[in-house]
This record gives C-alpha cells, sequence and structure tokens, in this order.
C-alpha cells in the first residue's frame, strides 16, 4: 500500500496506464467540481475609482427612450461638494453636483453607499437616467 501511495506521489506511472488514468481524473474532478463544493473564499474585489476626482460609469440598461447609467462617485470627493453633511438632500445635490459637469443634465433616480469589507464609507453608487 504504501508502496502505490509512493508512486502516486512521485508521478511514477507511465501514460495510458491505470493509475496514470486514475490521477489524471482525480486532479481533473478536483479542478471541475472543488469550487462548486468548497469555499476557497474568493470573491470580486469592489471597483472604486483610483482618485477623488475620477467618476466610474458604467451602463446600467434603458427604459424605453431612456438610457440609464451607474455613477460611482468616492465619498471623499462628495465631501468636498456638501461640507460633511450626509442628510439625504445634501448626498444627492453633491451626486448631482458632480455628475452634471460630466453628463448634462441628468435624473437621478437612487443612490447606495458602498462600504469596504470594515464597514467604512468609499464611494456611492448612483443610477441616473438621461
Amino acid at each position: 500500500m504504501f508502496k502505490l501511495f509512493r508512486s502516486y506521489f512521485w508521478w511514477s506511472y507511465e501514460r495510458g496506464s491505470f493509475h496514470y488514468d486514475v490521477m489524471v481524473t482525480l486532479i481533473l474532478l478536483f479542478l471541475f467540481l472543488g469550487p462548486r463544493f468548497i469555499d476557497f473564499k474568493d470573491r470580486p474585489v469592489e471597483t472604486v475609482a483610483l482618485h477623488s476626482s475620477e467618476v466610474l460609469v458604467k451602463e446600467a440598461g434603458s427604459k424605453g427612450d431612456v438610457s440609464r447609467f451607474l455613477y460611482q462617485i468616492r465619498a471623499d470627493e462628495l465631501n468636498q461638494y456638501s461640507n460633511g453633511d450626509e442628510s439625504d438632500t445634501a448626498v444627492r445635490a453633491a451626486i448631482l453636483r458632480v455628475v452634471e459637469p460630466i453628463a448634462g443634465e441628468v435624473t437621478l433616480e437612487r443612490y447606495e453607499p458602498v462600504r469596504d469589507t470594515q464597514g467604512h464609507l468609499i464611494a456611492y453608487d448612483a443610477w441616473v437616467t438621461r
């Protein structure tokens, strides 16, 4: 039994042999079935604009002839316009002050705060139509 495990560990079987096929099958099963049953804790990293003056824009679909976009604005950029006031009205006004020079006259549908893994506010996602 020890000799069998040693041969598997050092991959000493010839190609096309039964034991070689068993090893390849085990590797393929791990590759294809492992992510389904093993939590590797790999998640996509939240994409946030690198500099406070950058705004990340993504298309969010359309309703009829109205285009929807998702603007992601860093929190420190909005703090410049809202003077630290985090009320709904102040945040909406600050978002519009950042987005309108980029996109022109728009309507802010909604916004959501984006937080990092420690719960710190890093940005706002704003859904805008024009």
